[in-house]
């Protein structure tokens, strides 16, 4: 198995550090893409298409405005006629942004799961749905599949509304978006679909059911993130992972929460998952953590067994269990927020084209 890369809060949150090729194999670029046409295959060089000719690629800018630190101080001061131009944390941000704007050549599904509750599942599963919608111009819905009256719609919408029992219950009248719009709610962009909150009813929410509801959205969504259920055993959970283009899999800073993550990882090897487990993300969350704790060590372990490793350092806003609000984030949490949104729309598999300087 190739070495992988991780992301470490300790040095640059927004940074993912590549593992050295292995000897023999000549470097490649982390967002290259696998040659995928006939042409590419001969060795043919690759020819540009007209999708390549963006506002983010060919247009020249004098100098983007600084939003941040002392270039956005001296920027206002002089009335903007100073313009010192963006910092290097601008500048890759917008390289982040650009590989999360990447094509989608069909439906892509996002499975985030963990096997441990309270480390931060359903809150990575938001603020991921979140991002993609707020950088993308195509339809994202974030779908709550947890069988126990899960809360992703009450961190996004607040009200849970209509439910994924009442989209089952009428999916034979489902013939266009706006027919399954009537059971989402709306957080920014980004559509929600809320998992049943009657314990009686959500009982019944299982593989079969979970394959109707993501048929249908992947007919009008072209991203649809799964917030599974806690464990690995429920019938809903086969379904999610047998669909699953991507993985994302939660875990924390502490010894007993990533000693689940990585059996979260064991299980899925052992029930013929490991390909997905390879190209999978692991989010490790700074909200419990201590300096008695390797925690480097664990970042170690994890990058090891999957393509890449994201710390989501602790956030007062998102501890606070609320609705959430992006424009409340600390930068650190912002930056590696994005930077897992950026891994995950790596595997959407067109390659962005590089910004002209």
């Amino acid at each position: 198995m190739p070495k992988r890369a991780f992301v470490s809060s300790d040095t640059d949150p927004g940074r993912a550090i590549p593992a050295p090729p292995e000897q023999g194999v000549p470097p490649r670029r982390p967002d290259a893409e696998e040659p995928t046409s006939p042409a590419e295959l001969a060795g043919e060089p690759r020819v540009p298409g007209a999708a390549e000719l963006t506002d983010d690629t060919i247009v020249r800018r004098r100098s983007d405005r600084p939003t941040a630190g002392w270039r956005r101080v001296v920027h206002t001061v002089s009335g903007g006629v100073i313009n010192p131009g963006i910092g290097s944390v601008e500048r890759r941000r917008q390289h982040l942004t650009l590989r999360i704007r990447r094509e989608l050549g069909r439906p892509h599904k996002i499975a985030v799961t963990s096997i441990k509750g309270g480390v931060g599942k359903t809150t990575v599963a938001a603020l991921l749905g979140l991002t993609l919608a707020e950088h993308r111009g195509d339809r994202v819905v974030a779908l709550d599949a947890n069988p126990d009256a899960g809360t992703l719609a009450d961190r996004l919408t607040g009200e849970p509304g209509a439910t994924v029992r009442d989209l089952l219950d009428h999916i034979d009248g489902v013939d266009a978006l706006p027919d399954v719009a009537r059971f989402t709610s709306l957080a920014g962009r980004l559509q929600v679909l809320a998992s049943e909150q009657d314990p009686a009813r959500s009982e019944a929410f299982h593989r079969a059911e979970y394959e109707q509801v993501c048929a249908v959205l992947t007919r009008f969504y072209n991203i649809v993130i799964t917030d599974s259920g806690t464990g690995m055993v429920h019938s809903a959970m086969d379904g999610t992972l047998a669909e699953a283009d991507t993985l994302v899999v939660v875990g924390a800073l502490t010894l007993d929460s990533a000693s689940r993550a990585s059996k979260t990882l064991d299980w899925l090897v052992a029930h013929g998952h490991r390909d997905l487990v390879s190209r999978a993300v692991v989010v490790l969350s700074a909200d419990r953590t201590s300096k008695e704790l390797d925690t480097a060590r664990l970042r170690s372990h994890f990058s090891v067994r999957c393509r890449a490793v994201v710390d989501v350092p602790h956030d007062p806003h998102l501890a606070a269990g609320g609705r959430i609000d992006m424009g409340a984030l600390r930068p650190a949490t912002a930056d590696a927020i994005l930077e897992l949104t950026a891994l995950v729309a790596d595997e959407f598999g067109s390659s962005p084209a590089a910004r002209l300087p």
